[in-house]
């Protein structure tokens, strides 16, 4: 007996011992080395001769004072904006439309779920063809149905190309919002709607005081973790405008991208994924202090 109570201590660490090694050498290492190569002048000439010198707030203060930094950040708060928006009602329509039920319903919810299952440069490079000036099947389309005479540059206009590349966005996640959002209108007891039409509420009353304030906990999840996934939105956007026309697409993650992997300004690259990092935390805590809530309600 004695001797179980003696290991039963070490077995336990040795469960979490594992997990934290994993933690500290994947997510806690990138993390900090991030943060050191933010205050350093790191470039190609540093893998050379190993010299990184510290120069303290530079990079930061570089960055944030560059005009083409406001330009990124306004793309990105309206890319942000924009997607969350389109994804969320777009989702929140199809969630209440599957909730009835109807033959062949459960097809047609397994079919939506096809952009979530698609690798996203595959997604991204369907679209892209599909919204060629020239050969794009939209212009197509729009052409054969009178409603266009020329080509109209979806990826190559400065004012069309930002609302592609989220139309792009709201796509892909779709699926996403409408899963979460069904999860959560089946949470919701019939009863309460059979007492709603017991009252005279009509469909709108329903979904005003029943449907609403009972799918708010899902909304909340739905809109912190979209808005933290599309802030940092990369790939699709390298694939389909590359940051273009004119950086009429260049977001934060994009120029972060374009710092460290293209002029190999491995400092100042850093320093703006830090400030990324930054915003997506935020997001974050307000998903766990949302998530905490939906817990207690």
């Amino acid at each position: 007996m004695a001797r179980a109570r003696y290991w039963e201590p070490i077995a336990q660490w040795m469960f979490i011992v594992p997990a934290g090694a994993y933690l500290l050498l994947f997510f806690g290492y990138p993390i900090v080395k991030n943060v050191v190569m933010s205050f350093q002048q790191y470039t190609t000439t540093t893998f050379y001769t190993g010299a990184a010198p510290f120069v303290g707030l530079r990079n930061y203060s570089e960055i944030l004072s560059s005009a083409l930094f406001s330009k990124a950040l306004l793309t990105t708060v309206l890319f942000t904006a924009g997607s969350i928006a389109g994804q969320f009602v777009l989702g929140l329509a199809f969630a209440l439309f599957f909730h009835r039920r109807f033959p062949l319903g459960g097809v047609l919810r397994s079919l939506l779920l096809l952009p979530w299952l698609l690798p996203l440069v595959v997604s991204a490079t369907t679209w892209k063809w599909m919204l060629d000036t020239d050969t794009g099947v939209v212009n197509d389309v729009l052409r054969d149905l009178h409603l266009q005479s020329s080509g109209i540059p979806w990826l190559t206009g400065t004012s069309q190309a930002l609302v592609s590349v989220m139309v792009v966005n709201i796509w892909v996640g779709i699926p996403f919002n409408t899963t979460i959002l069904y999860s959560g209108l089946q949470e919701i007891p019939a009863h309460l709607y059979e007492a709603a039409k017991l009252d005279g509420a009509g469909p709108m009353a329903s979904f005003r005081h029943v449907t609403w304030p009972l799918l708010r906990p899902a909304v909340n999840v739905v809109l912190v973790l979209g808005a933290v996934y599309t802030v940092k939105v990369l790939d699709l956007i390298l694939v389909v405008t590359g940051g273009g026309p004119a950086n009429a697409t260049e977001t934060l993650a994009t120029q972060s991208y374009e710092l460290s992997f293209q002029q190999f300004e491995f400092g100042r690259g850093a320093a703006m994924s830090n400030v990324l990092v930054a915003i997506s935390l935020t997001f974050a805590f307000v998903y766990l202090r949302a998530h905490r809530r939906a817990q207690h309600a």
